[in-house]
């Protein structure tokens, strides 16, 4: 499989650290021109440097994908640069405060809402515009989690949201798959990231109770998932649209 990106135009929210920045950094190994998003300047920045000192293409364009403004210019500033867009990767996410569902704070529901879902709709919804303006097939992946598949106790606000990723996912996919417009979702599990990593720190039982969800027996790496992430946008996946894949070393398995 080449799984080459030359030439085409891809686009990245929540590109500053983690999954993001490495699936970015992965689109450009494989010759796209990336466009780096997220609300961390300095992280989307060093980003786009690490893209820029390896020989590649990217922009960085700051942007709250809870914003419609926003992610309008965000696009707009992608094809003002670029002249179109070809894949997106709709990955920026946050992970909230863990409760149980009488203890879930509203603020914290409506922060996953805003953000791990509405910001995804908006993202697809400017996106396809984009693309059936331009004419062009498009790809799109958008991040969801094993939590988008199966419940989790003590996180009903991020279940909530991510399952709704998975049920729009599905739902753009079967719209716009005449049009040549393919939309999936990746469903990672425990993957080795910052957020990951801010939450062992407080709390060191999660990696343990983690490793025992995961069959392969670690926790993976945010490359692992990148790899899918551009597989997907890839002509190698032409046939595959409207598909919810677990990246969990074998989690939802179980």
């Amino acid at each position: 499989m080449s799984e080459s990106l030359e030439a085409k135009v891809a686009l990245v929210t929540g590109g500053a650290s983690g999954i993001g920045a490495a699936s970015a950094e992965i689109f450009a190994e494989k010759g796209a021109n990336v466009v780096v998003s997220d609300i961390d300047e300095a992280g989307g920045q060093a980003t786009v440097e690490r893209i820029r000192s390896a020989g590649g293409s990217a922009m960085f364009r700051r942007c709250d994908v809870a914003d419609p403004e926003q992610v309008q210019q965000l696009i707009n500033a992608a094809v003002g640069t670029y002249g179109h867009i070809d894949a997106a990767f709709n990955n920026a996410g946050v992970e909230g405060e863990a409760a149980t569902t009488p203890n879930c704070s509203i603020e914290n529901f409506d922060l996953n809402i805003d953000v791990n879902l509405r910001g995804v709709f908006l993202c697809m919804k400017y996106q396809i515009a984009q693309f059936l303006k331009q004419g062009t097939p498009g790809a799109i992946v958008n991040t969801a989690s094993v939590a988008g598949l199966v419940g989790a106790k003590g996180v009903p606000a991020y279940v909530a949201a991510k399952h709704g990723v998975v049920g729009l996912t599905k739902t753009a996919a079967i719209e716009f798959a005449k049009k040549k417009i393919r939309v999936n979702a990746v469903c990672p599990g425990g993957i080795r990231t910052q957020m990951l990593e801010r939450l062992i720190n407080e709390k060191p039982w999660v990696e343990k109770q983690m490793l025992k969800l995961q069959p392969i027996g670690r926790l993976g790496d945010p490359r692992e998932v990148g790899r899918v992430v551009v597989f997907l946008c890839s002509d190698d996946a032409s046939f595959v649209t409207g598909h919810a894949m677990p990246v969990d070393g074998g989690c939802v398995a179980i």
